[in-house]
């Protein structure tokens, strides 16, 4: 879809994208070949051993009309809803004055007007991942997509690519080959706190003063791709946590402005299955069995 995009110049040696929705970023170039196309996995998944991974970073539509979902609010009624009532009002009290004038990111039509649409995980390339989402919106998502969410063995598995190595690319940490560990915070940015605001629309929004956006379309961090043969899985490390199977609520890889340097290992286990912000996205897995049986 088309794309339109202002860059206001903030503070701070950043900016922020007032982009309209949907967000359709640049499709990377993948070559995938066509074994990996006739595997046991769905187009939109990457075999690893006996299971299926999404290759991309999820993505909502509602189940029942397809219609893209927001990644800039939670996909659920009543949360929306409240984030949208909240923040109309809390945008113009808080941060520098610059950043009090910025609007909302627009809703869709169905996430304004109705109160029954359900989101659905879809893992495409070249666009915004969907944060704001808590486990159980998680695991929904992947649910109504006929996948389910990783267990932390299968994630950690994905991540570490056919070497079995600590980072998607290697076992050094080497900066800016993921989208991880960036200089800005986007709610420091906004609100002149980083510890304020985690539900803020407009977080995902901060880019930096030369245009690259601190949240990144799928995809478009190419040096951060996990290998398992000719296929590719992106993004396992920063762009967005991404919550695993764990009852406890657990969140995985880091986000773009985690300070981490643990790659495959970097893991939050301090949230409940209910918490969410800005900062929390996921991918879906899918059994071997599941897959073959539903071609």
């Amino acid at each position: 879809m088309p794309r339109s995009s202002v860059i206001v110049p903030l503070a701070f040696g950043v900016a922020f994208l007032s982009t309209l929705f949907p967000f359709a970023g640049e499709t990377p170039r993948l070559a995938h070949s066509a074994a990996a196309l006739r595997s046991a996995c769905p187009s939109d998944m990457v075999r690893v051993r006996d299971f299926c991974i999404d290759r991309f970073e999820i993505a909502t539509v509602d189940d029942r009309t397809g219609e893209p979902l927001s990644p800039y609010y939670p996909p659920h009624p009543r949360l929306v809803e409240t984030v949208f009532r909240t923040w109309t009002l809390e945008r113009t009290l808080v941060g520098p004055p610059p950043t009090r004038a910025i609007p909302l990111p627009l809703l869709p039509d169905i996430q304004r007007e109705q109160t029954d649409f359900r989101p659905r995980a879809v893992s495409r390339p070249g666009v915004v991942p969907q944060g704001y989402l808590s486990q159980w919106l998680a695991r929904k998502a992947c649910e109504n997509a006929g996948k389910r969410l990783c267990t932390e063995k299968e994630w950690v598995t994905a991540c570490r690519g056919q070497q079995e190595r600590k980072f998607p690319y290697g076992d050094r940490y080497e900066a800016g080959r993921c989208n991880v560990y960036r200089a800005q915070h986007p709610a420091l940015v906004l609100h002149n706190a980083a510890w304020y605001g985690h539900l803020d629309p407009r977080l995902n929004l901060v880019v930096e003063a030369n245009g690259d956006p601190l949240l990144r379309a799928t995809g478009a961090t190419p040096s951060c791709a996990s290998v398992w043969g000719n296929d590719a899985i992106y993004d396992m490390v920063g762009n967005l946590d991404e919550w695993i199977d764990d009852p406890r609520g657990v969140f995985v890889g880091g986000f773009f402005a985690r300070g981490t340097r643990e790659g495959c290992e970097a893991r939050i286990a301090v949230h409940g299955p209910t918490y969410f912000d800005y900062s929390t996205g996921t991918r879906c897995c899918r059994s071997i069995e599941a897959s073959a049986r539903s071609k």
